[in-house]
């Protein structure tokens, strides 16, 4: 399945009542959300001595990916086309593949 495949299918279960600023807003608010759960397993697993429990992970990430559908979708971004653009950021970014050079040194321009 391709990003926009995703995208199509997961806006079916938008809530339509919403206008394009709910959505945006929505959007931002549930990815915050959906890290904020992530992160929180991770902490328990990490700090708490919880064991990692990777299909609850998946599920989360599952619900980042419908929260970044809905933002991009707010934006009127395709998500194919914003993973292309994200590798050819990291691409201008580690011409090479990572080092930690590059990172340190990287052009204040590329956000």
């Amino acid at each position: 399945m391709t990003g926009s495949e995703y995208q199509k299918l997961a806006m079916t279960t938008l809530n339509n009542d919403l206008d394009e600023r709910d959505v945006l807003i929505n959007g931002v608010m549930g990815l915050c959300g959906e890290a904020g759960e992530v992160i929180d397993h991770v902490k328990k697993h990490l700090s708490q001595g919880h064991e990692l429990d990777k299909a609850h992970l998946a599920m989360e990430l599952g619900d980042i990916a419908w929260y970044l559908a809905e933002t991009a979708t707010a934006i009127g971004y395709d998500l194919d086309d914003i993973f292309k653009m994200n590798i050819e950021k990291l691409k201008r970014r580690y011409p090479d593949g990572f080092s930690y050079d590059d990172s340190i040194n990287r052009a204040s321009d590329d956000k």
